[in-house]
């Protein structure tokens, strides 16, 4: 099969997608494909600016696995995979995004390819919450190469695990590839690419990722390529063009969701990943240290006249003590360094402000030795020892305080939120810092990123 033959069956395939299947299809359209150097492509795979494949693999493949590798591809760039990868070791993050990926697409209808990792359990799951059930010497093969990162600019295809180098290597300067902590670095600082500013970055120094909105027919693809080999392995993402592809691979998610629901052609688990990954997010301390902080304002009050200054009446700060009650779900779905993140939150926003905090564990009831009292002058620490590891209802915490007769004001539950909830929600304002996507019947709801 020659190579105008290859390109005709992608693009019968990807026609198909858009028929049938017009999420997966939509974000397909949106990554040129290309021809790859067989040297470092085995299979397929994507940098977010294009969808690279190896010929003599295509050929091998039936149409309907063709339209997996399409969609699997495509899915990478959707999920912003090339962008949330943050302290996570290379090739435990590759694996959990293909598993993540691939039960989507075999329960969408399509059909995997030979040596491909379906694992049927974490249907639904996000890559980051796939990622800690991975073990750490887990050497399974990914089927594809994700050329995000630095760490994967050697092997190649179904052998596309991460060399064996350091995970945090620096790569030599002028390579254009940066470090993941200089990812996180330029991340935090709040920095935005606007959608128009396009790289100014030439051939060979990384693709200009807007480039892809402007779709090139894959025989103009081909025919940029002098080396008749394929295209070379493309350099890794530098930080502007990862925050680029990011909020613009976001848009095109959406688009795409919204015109597949539109056609009523959109399977339950993939709308409801969708919507999760599409919701508005804010960094969960901040969200966290606003509510309490706003609490604990410093308010104005008036004084009694003072006689030196006059009959004037003089307003002056008055500040209040906070009661807060914190309460940690102790069940078996939350694990110790969660719950000591969380505690150590909590604590730094103490130290804050006057508040009197109150620490419940609870599972399916409270922990033996709970309460917990700190008071404003005392340090914030998670106790020795706390039982726990069982079912999870929350209405223990809630009993405790009506039977106590105490109305704080503020409740932080730090939980999954899978367990039994009180019937009617109380007459104190209740936050709840949820690991995981499951929602919340009432009270304000923050997504533990």
């Amino acid at each position: 099969m020659d190579i105008e033959q290859i390109e005709t069956k992608l693009a019968a395939a990807r026609t198909r997608l858009i028929l049938d299947k017009p999420f997966l299809g939509a974000l397909v359209l949106r990554l040129p494909m290309v021809a790859a150097d067989p040297g470092w492509c085995a299979t397929t795979a994507t940098d977010a600016r294009k969808f690279y494949y190896n010929p003599d693999y295509i050929a091998s493949l039936s149409m309907s696995q063709t339209q997996f590798m399409l969609a699997h591809e495509a899915l990478h760039c959707a999920l912003s995979h090339f962008a949330r990868r943050q302290h996570r070791v290379q090739h435990r993050w590759d694996l959990a995004c293909d598993f993540a990926i691939n039960p989507l697409l075999l329960e969408d209808g399509l059909t995997p390819p030979p040596n491909c990792n379906v694992m049927p359990q974490y249907l639904g799951m996000t890559a980051e919450e796939i990622y800690p059930l991975i073990d750490e010497n887990d050497d399974t093969e990914t089927l594809d190469q994700h050329l995000f990162d630095q760490d994967n600019q050697s092997g190649g295809g179904q052998q596309g695990k991460a060399p064996d180098k350091p995970d945090n290597a620096q790569q030599a300067p002028g390579k254009g590839g940066d470090n993941s902590q200089r990812d996180d670095d330029d991340r935090d600082s709040g920095g935005e690419t606007p959608l128009d500013q396009q790289s100014e970055r030439g051939e060979g120094q990384g693709a200009k990722p807007l480039e892809a909105d402007s779709p090139q027919t894959d025989r103009e693809q081909r025919d940029g390529d002098d080396s008749g080999r394929g295209e070379p392995t493309p350099p890794p993402l530098s930080n502007e063009e990862r925050q680029t592809l990011e909020v613009q691979w976001q848009q095109r998610l959406a688009g795409a969701a919204q015109q597949a629901m539109q056609a009523g052609k959109m399977g339950g688990t993939m709308a409801r990943l969708v919507d999760h990954l599409l919701q508005p997010r804010l960094p969960w301390r901040m969200l966290l240290a606003r509510y309490m902080t706003a609490m604990a304002r410093d308010d104005f009050t008036y004084m009694r006249p003072s006689r030196r200054e006059g009959d004037a009446i003089l307003p002056s700060l008055k500040s209040s003590q906070v009661e807060i009650v914190v309460a940690v779900d102790t069940s078996g779905s939350i694990r110790a360094n969660e719950m000591d993140e969380f505690l150590s939150e909590v604590s730094a926003l103490k130290g804050q402000m006057r508040a009197r905090v109150t620490l419940l564990a609870c599972d399916s009831n409270l922990s033996d030795g709970a309460p917990w009292v700190f008071e404003p002058w005392e340090e914030f620490r998670c106790p020795t020892e706390i039982h726990g590891g069982g079912g999870t209802d929350f209405r223990p915490v809630f009993d405790w305080l009506d039977e106590q007769g105490q109305q704080p004001q503020l409740l932080v539950y730090f939980t999954d939120a899978q367990g039994q909830f009180p019937p009617h929600e109380p007459n104190y304002p209740v936050i709840w810092l949820v690991k995981g996507r499951d929602s919340v019947p009432w009270g304000q709801r923050i997504q533990l990123n």
